[in-house]
């Protein structure tokens, strides 16, 4: 097994963290025809990218003359990696951050065939091709300059991953929220037409009923109704105001929550229309500089 100092492999987990980040935000990124900032955390890391990297360096090196025991290796580790760290983030947060349940033979969202297969082969890319130079590179450093740079990109990574844990369960709370007000709107909505269905069935039972007790019935489920609704409009409004939750989720354009689907699909939209906003107000803008 080789062996690296404890600075040396967190300088690994650091740099895969990062190269992950500018391969998935470049991918997205074409994809959605902007920019995206992709992961779960605001700056160019992502730490599944760098644990699934040192993962795959550390079960691949019994077998480093064994391409198909490395390879077999790397497929085991990686997908248990990727079902333990999705099971636990959706636990935590209730939001899957990526989702395979569009794939055949997928387990749960969290893993599927097609990409254990994938892992496989990227750890025979990495430990064959990618790490060789990455290794030259990092192991040429001295100890204490090895030792500093960890330090110095550990305190910013630990920083800005308190941050986003920060945020990713203040979003998980702003989906809960969004999701008892879309519950209370549809409880008034049924009960209201429940109401009115009452009445006009039961008319001509119910005649020695004053037109005033019915009206003022009606207008006590409507002020009800148009409570709730006031109710979710002014938790949109907060989700508007909440920066770290518009990041996250522009950050992972595919996060899913079984939970809270229908308010997790309207906080995407909503974030979507701020996007579109703020690009329309930026080309006015640019539009009438140029005049």
């Amino acid at each position: 097994m080789v062996h690296y100092t404890i600075a040396q492999w967190l300088l690994f987990f650091f740099f895969y963290c990062f190269f992950g980040w500018c391969f998935e935000s470049a991918y997205v990124s074409g994809k959605q025809g902007r920019f995206v900032n992709r992961g779960f955390m605001n700056g160019p890391l992502l730490p599944i990218y760098g644990s699934g990297a040192v993962m795959m360096l550390v079960v691949s090196s019994p077998f480093r003359d064994n391409m198909a025991a490395t390879y077999f290796a790397g497929v085991a580790g990686a997908t248990v990696l990727e079902f333990v760290t999705g099971t636990v983030m959706e636990a935590l947060f209730h939001v899957r951050y990526w989702d395979y349940s569009n794939q055949r033979f997928q387990y749960k969202g969290h893993i599927c065939l097609s990409s254990s297969i994938a892992w496989g082969f990227l750890t025979l890319l990495l430990t064959r091709v990618l790490h060789k130079p990455v290794e030259q590179f990092i192991c040429g450093f001295s100890e204490r300059t090895a030792v500093i740079a960890a330090s110095v990109i550990g305190t910013i990574a630990l920083i800005d991953f308190v941050l986003s844990f920060r945020a990713a369960f203040e979003l998980r709370n702003l989906l809960s929220k969004l999701e008892r007000a879309r519950q209370e709107v549809e409880k008034a909505k049924e009960e209201l037409a429940r109401w009115q269905k009452r009445m006009d069935m039961e008319h001509a039972l119910r005649a020695q009923e004053s037109e005033q007790k019915r009206e003022q019935r009606k207008e006590q489920l409507e002020q009800w109704l148009l409570e709730r609704k006031e109710q979710a409009a002014a938790i949109s409004e907060s989700a508007r105001r909440r920066l770290f939750n518009r990041r996250i989720v522009r950050g992972n354009p595919g996060m899913v929550s079984s939970r809270f689907k229908g308010s997790m699909e309207e906080l995407k939209r909503l974030v979507l229309r701020l996007d579109n906003s703020k690009a329309d107000g930026q080309d006015d803008r640019r539009q009438k500089g140029n005049r």
